[in-house]
């Protein structure tokens, strides 16, 4: 059973909007049979609450407009971001696959680097976040968000994935 979480999250706005700009892009970036999607600029409701992801994304440039198919578009710098972001998801794989985790903590806050950004790039790299519904049954959530956008942006994933950190608090 999954403990009682404080009701502020690890992360701030900013972070979340981040963390779900890099899974959008994912989305984008992915064949529709591998799970990608197409995201129109006059989204359905559910998907409303990614207004936010898509102006940061359109602000640092990674997605563009395309206003006669009504949707938004990766750009290349999008592309290329997609691109940094596996290299640094494989790189800390690579470094830490087989390490302990608080060997894994001790090392990343020693470099000053962000350790939920880790777990989170880890997840989203590996999978295990691909399908969010999925991923709040596997880590044995209740209730079940079954909108994965509200999820996504939600405080409840971010303190679940702080759960599998010993001594994080990002506060």
């Amino acid at each position: 059973m999954t403990e009682l979480l404080p009701s502020r999250c690890v992360i701030g706005e900013d972070q979340k909007l981040t963390y779900a700009g890099m899974y959008v892009l994912k989305k984008m970036d992915l064949k529709p049979k591998e799970g990608g999607m197409t995201f129109s600029i006059h989204p359905p409701s559910e998907l409303s609450v990614l207004d936010d992801v898509f102006q940061k994304l359109l602000y640092h440039g990674y997605v563009s407009v395309n206003q006669r198919k009504e949707r938004f578009e990766l750009t290349k710098a999008g592309l290329e971001y997609i691109g940094l972001l596996i290299d640094e998801a494989e790189r800390y794989i690579e470094e830490f696959d087989d390490a302990e985790t608080e060997d894994m903590v001790s090392a990343l806050e020693s470099r000053n680097i962000d350790v939920l950004r880790v777990r989170f790039l880890w997840g989203w790299y590996q999978g295990e976040l691909d399908d969010l519904i999925l991923f709040q049954e596997r880590r044995g959530m209740q209730p079940i968000e079954p909108l994965w956008a509200i999820f996504l942006l939600s405080d409840e994933l971010y303190n679940n994935l702080a759960l599998d950190i010993p001594g994080y608090d990002a506060n």
